[in-house]
């Protein structure tokens, strides 16, 4: 399994930043193994995008990634909510989807179609895996959301002075901009999918799951009865478990074998 971390300017964060990579291309030919079907294909590629108060690193068991030959890109984007502020440096959707992108597609040669190209991330990133795939169905073709943090309801009642245990209103206005309006704008992943069925657009394929005592099942069966009452396909899993990486750890899997198998 090769291992890389890159440092690179980024003209979306105007700043230096990184991200980080792993690539089966390396797997041993001295002991014998039965014969992979994948490995014959083209390596795919996942997007996997980090919680509130992470930052870049691998969650998806890496014998998996041998299986069904495909890399996973990493980056690190703070406490943004994966989205592009208003203030300059803050374009962090755009760092992902495009920037990134365009980074693999000419270092490495990869994420080239969405056939091949899938984003993934739990809490704040299972929001930015919804909100970036459906932002991009050109570039995503299948997302998987984990217990994810869909709060714009919340935040859309969020007055100067109030916040909730996580952040005040200050950090959420910067990240969604005016929360009265963040309902109607493209911040919204209801906004977006609502504009792909509309407009007749592929929908990225969409995996959702959550646990049954999380503090985010009600969020997640909300957007999952907002994408059924739409006619939007999509699969929603639910199981035993909070908000932590024992949950994560079970469904990754379940999620990656549903991407790439």
């Amino acid at each position: 399994m090769a291992y890389f971390r890159i440092e690179y300017y980024s003209a979306a964060l105007r700043r230096q930043t990184s991200f980080e990579m792993l690539i089966p291309n390396d797997v041993r030919t001295d002991i014998q193994r039965p014969e992979n079907p994948y490995a014959k294909r083209p390596m795919k590629t996942l997007f996997l995008l980090h919680g509130y108060t992470g930052k870049a690193g691998n969650w998806v068991p890496v014998h998996l990634t041998e299986k069904y030959n495909f890399a996973i890109v990493m980056p690190s984007a703070e406490n943004s909510f994966y989205l592009d502020g208003e203030a300059t440096g803050r374009a962090y959707e755009t760092m992902v989807a495009k920037e990134l992108v365009e980074y693999v597609r000419k270092t490495f040669g990869l994420a080239k179609r969405a056939e091949d190209t899938f984003i993934a991330g739990m809490s704040m990133g299972g929001f930015g895996a919804l909100h970036t795939g459906l932002a991009h169905p050109r570039v995503f073709g299948k997302i998987g959301a984990l217990s994810s943090a869909l709060i714009v309801h919340e935040i859309a009642q969020m007055k100067p002075g109030q916040g909730n245990t996580v952040a005040n209103y200050e950090y959420y206005r910067e990240c969604f901009g005016e929360p009265s309006t963040v309902l109607k704008r493209r911040c919204n992943p209801e906004v977006l999918a609502l504009r792909l069925k509309k407009t007749g657009k592929r929908i990225p394929e969409i995996y959702m799951c959550c646990g049954t005592e999380d503090f985010l099942l009600e969020n997640n069966r909300e957007f999952h009865r907002f994408l059924t009452d739409a006619g939007i396909e999509h699969i929603y899993r639910e199981g035993p478990g909070r908000h932590d990486m024992v949950f994560w750890d079970e469904h990754i899997v379940k999620i990656v074998d549903w991407m790439f198998a």
